[in-house]
């Protein structure tokens, strides 16, 4: 029986390929999914948009490695602006009610909300990230649901089309999205590309996407694309984001939240 894919799926199949593989051809992914050349071009416009790839004669060639907010294992992290991740967690979790479904983006900020649910007797709580969930489980009452895929070692979070087909079945209050780059014009970005087409599918799946990040993320620029800031509802962060930018913020309709950074 012949698999279909979907647009999302085709297009995170063929950034897989482009891992293993310098060059890709139009000819080739054709035959593989099963769809016109027509449709495969259209898919690699759409990377190319997305600055996940280059495309050249007859096909498309891998983006060379750039040393643009180069990605951080998650032990790292936690040692860079603890205090203000500590913070903000506290307030995200403030906007958190009882019984919602909500989504924890991997992340050492996220992690943070993690810790500050003892107020809740009821929440179901979707995660890529393995060591949030190991954190919700010590409550004890909540429903926790991992997502699966592939596993990455930096982030210990699951990316891949089989973590994001399983993100469609469930459709969420809240996403609560860790963000390693913030510009007003560029957007939300991530220096990975798999981060990236899961915070995509993330987004989709809520009501509302609250974006969380200390105040040293603002006007960095990574690799891969997420979404750009008209698709936050709001935004948690500490106090030390310069007034111009907050005052875009609050003119595009987007809410902000600051938090004084712990003493």
């Amino acid at each position: 029986m012949e698999t279909y894919y979907s647009a999302k799926e085709r297009r995170a199949q063929i950034l897989q390929l482009l891992k293993s593989s310098p060059k890709i051809l139009v000819s080739s992914l054709s035959q593989m999914f099963n769809i016109s050349e027509v449709t495969i071009r259209k898919d690699l416009e759409e990377l190319e948009n997305r600055n996940l790839l280059i495309r050249v004669r007859g096909g498309a060639i891998r983006l060379p490695k750039l040393n643009i907010a180069e990605e951080q294992a998650t032990t790292e992290k936690k040692r860079f602006h603890y205090r203000e991740k500590r913070s903000i967690g506290r307030m995200a979790a403030t906007l958190i009610q009882e019984n919602e479904t909500i989504i924890l983006d991997s992340g050492s900020t996220t992690m943070e909300i993690a810790k500050n649910l003892h107020s809740f007797k009821q929440l179901t709580i979707i995660t890529n990230a393995i060591d949030i969930a190991i954190e919700l489980s010590k409550y004890k009452r909540f429903n926790v649901i991992l997502l699966g895929g592939h596993l990455r070692d930096s982030s210990l979070s699951t990316v891949g089309p089989i973590a994001e087909n399983t993100l469609k079945i469930f459709y969420c209050d809240k996403l609560f999205l860790g963000v390693d780059s913030f510009n007003l014009e560029r957007g939300v970005s991530t220096p990975n590309i798999e981060e990236a087409n899961i915070n995509q599918t993330m987004i989709t799946m809520v009501k509302e996407t609250i974006a969380i990040f200390d105040s040293s993320k603002v006007n960095k620029k990574s690799f891969a694309f997420i979404a750009p800031v008209s698709k936050l509802s709001a935004i948690v962060t500490d106090n030390n984001m310069p007034l111009d930018i907050k005052t875009q913020i609050k003119k595009m309709g987007v809410k902000l939240y600051e938090t004084e950074p712990d003493s």
